[in-house]
């Protein structure tokens, strides 16, 4: 039971954090001015919060231990990267393109990653996280190089790489993680080493 409790836990705060990705992005778009400063502030504190969603899911254990397997360094890091915005805005604001653009880059590549593992899984829907995980990272490369000097450009682009960020995870998390009611992966564990030990 404490184990699909975390495993809920995990699954709603990426849910959550994938909307609020969303939302952000959305707003991005629809205001291309958008303070750079306020910006550096919103998202180190969601990656703060995405870094603390990211360890719990890791720690979690869920059944078919695909969405989390990368994400306990991956959380750790965006913790640190997250208090670093907060704390060091003023000389993050000329990096946040860059820094931004690194992380979704890097997690697209782990997501098809985690698409060619959830085919090996029989999960029908991997090629969604395949196609997602493809734009996500063409976004996420376009943002690292700035195409254009004009602020509000990239801005919009990085509106569009949020949204794609967050759909991306919340297809996802909705793909992979299953919570089952009696799945004990402990056990399971516990019993392939038994065997594996075996002469």
């Amino acid at each position: 039971m404490q184990l699909n409790n975390r495993i809920k836990a995990a699954k709603i705060g990426y849910i959550m954090i994938s909307i609020l990705l969303c939302v952000l992005g959305i707003v991005l778009i629809a205001v291309p001015d958008f303070s750079v400063t306020l910006l550096c502030v919103l998202g180190g504190g969601i990656m703060m919060l995405f870094g603390l969603v990211k360890i719990i899911g890791y720690c979690s254990k869920d059944l078919y231990r695909l969405a989390f397997q990368f994400d306990l360094a991956f959380g750790i890091l965006f913790v640190v990267l997250g208090f670093i915005l907060i704390i060091r805005t003023d000389a993050m604001v000329n990096l946040i393109c860059i820094v931004m653009g690194i992380c979704v880059l890097a997690d697209a590549l782990l997501k098809i990653q985690i698409s060619i593992d959830s085919r090996a899984f029989g999960i029908k829907k991997w090629w969604l996280i395949l196609a997602m995980a493809i734009l996500t990272g063409v976004a996420g490369f376009l943002l690292i190089f700035r195409p254009s000097e004009s602020i509000q450009i990239i801005m919009i682009l990085f509106g569009i790489v949020l949204i794609t960020e967050g759909v991306l995870n919340l297809i996802t998390i909705l793909i992979t993680v299953k919570i089952i009611r009696h799945q004990m992966p402990e056990v399971i564990d516990a019993e392939y080493c038994e065997i594996e030990q075996e002469p």
